[in-house]
C-alpha cells in the first residue's frame, strides 16, 4: 500500500488521508502487531512521517504501542468505535445463529470472513465440539484472496477481470508465503469453485487444515463475505465432504435471506477498501 510521498495542495485533507491509511495497514496486523521499519517499508513514506501521523493516531487512542516488543497495535478507541458501528454494519449480528448451528451440527470450526482490499480477514470463528481442531484461522487472522476456503469462495465470486487484478496484486506474497498455491493451482482451484459453488482447501496452506468455503451474496448479488468450516483433513473425507458441503450452501442461503431485509449491512459489507483495490 504505496503512499503518495510529494506534497499536495490539499495538505491537512492529505495527511488525514495517510494517516487513516496507516490505521487501516496496523489494523491489517493488529494481532501480531507492525514496527515502525515495517510501515515504512509498506507505505513509501519517510521515517518522520510515518512517525509524525502515528503519534497522532496514538494520541487518539486509535493506536497503541507494545512496551515489550515495540509494535503498534489498535487501540481501546478503535474497538469503540467498532462497536459503535456494530448496528449498521453488523454482518455478524446476521450470521451469528449459523456459525453456531454449524458448529453444533458438524463439531467443527465455523468461520465468517469479509475482504478488504485484497486480503481477506477472519471475523468470526465459533469452536466446534470434535476435540482435534486445526488453528489455521484465527478472529483478526488476514490472508491474500484465494489463500483459505473462505477466502478462496470470495476472490470466485468476483468478476473474473477483479479476481485477476487481485491475483496479481498478491503475486509477489504467494510466491513467498504460500509455496503450496502457485498461480497455476489457484487458478485451477478458482476454476473448481466457480463450477461447483463451494471452495474446497485441501491442506494448501497447513497440511493438515482443510476447509470448506461459500460466498454470501448481497440483495443485488454483490459479495458481502464469506462462510467456512475448517477441520482436519480425515473429516474431510468423502462422503462426508459432500454433506458438510449441503450444510453451509443451506445456511449461506438463510444468511442471504437475512441480508436482504438489512440494505445496509448487505451494502458495505464486502466493499474493498480505498488504496488496497488493485
Amino acid at each position: 500500500m504505496k503512499l503518495d510521498e510529494q506534497d499536495s495542495p490539499l495538505g491537512g485533507a492529505q495527511s488525514v488521508d495517510r494517516a487513516l491509511a496507516l490505521l487501516s495497514l496496523i489494523g491489517q496486523h493488529s494481532a501480531a502487531g507492525i514496527t515502525l521499519s515495517a510501515l515504512v517499508t509498506e507505505t513509501g513514506l519517510n521515517k518522520a512521517t510515518v512517525r509524525r501521523l502515528v503519534l497522532a493516531l496514538m494520541r487518539a487512542r486509535l493506536v497503541e504501542q507494545s512496551d515489550i516488543t515495540r509494535a503498534y497495535h489498535l487501540g481501546e478507541e478503535a474497538y469503540l468505535l467498532g462497536l459503535l458501528a456494530q448496528d449498521r454494519h453488523g454482518l455478524l449480528s446476521q450470521t451469528i445463529d449459523s456459525l453456531q448451528r454449524l458448529a453444533r451440527a458438524t463439531g467443527d470450526a465455523a468461520f465468517l470472513s469479509v475482504r478488504r482490499g485484497r486480503y481477506s480477514v477472519c471475523l468470526h470463528r465459533e469452536e466446534g465440539t470434535y476435540p482435534i481442531r486445526t488453528y489455521a484461522l484465527m478472529p483478526g487472522g488476514h490472508h491474500p484472496l484465494g489463500v483459505g476456503a473462505g477466502s478462496l469462495a470470495m476472490l470466485a465470486a468476483l468478476p473474473e477481470a477483479e479476481a485477476e487484478a487481485v491475483m496479481a496484486s498478491n503475486h509477489a506474497e504467494l510466491l513467498g508465503n504460500y509455496p503450496r498455491l502457485p498461480p497455476e493451482t489457484l487458478r485451477a482451484h478458482l476454476a473448481q469453485t466457480r463450477a461447483s459453488g463451494v471452495a474446497l482447501n485441501p491442506g494448501l496452506i497447513f497440511e493438515d487444515s482443510w476447509g470448506l468455503g461459500v460466498a454470501l451474496r448481497g440483495q443485488k448479488g454483490q459479495l458481502v463475505g464469506a462462510v467456512s468450516l475448517a477441520a482436519i483433513e480425515s473429516r474431510m473425507k468423502e462422503p462426508r465432504r459432500s454433506e458438510l458441503a449441503q450444510k453451509l450452501q443451506a445456511e449461506a442461503r438463510l444468511i442471504e435471506t437475512r441480508l436482504a431485509t438489512a440494505p445496509t449491512v448487505s451494502r458495505q459489507a464486502g466493499r474493498p477498501l480505498e488504496g488496497n483495490t488493485p
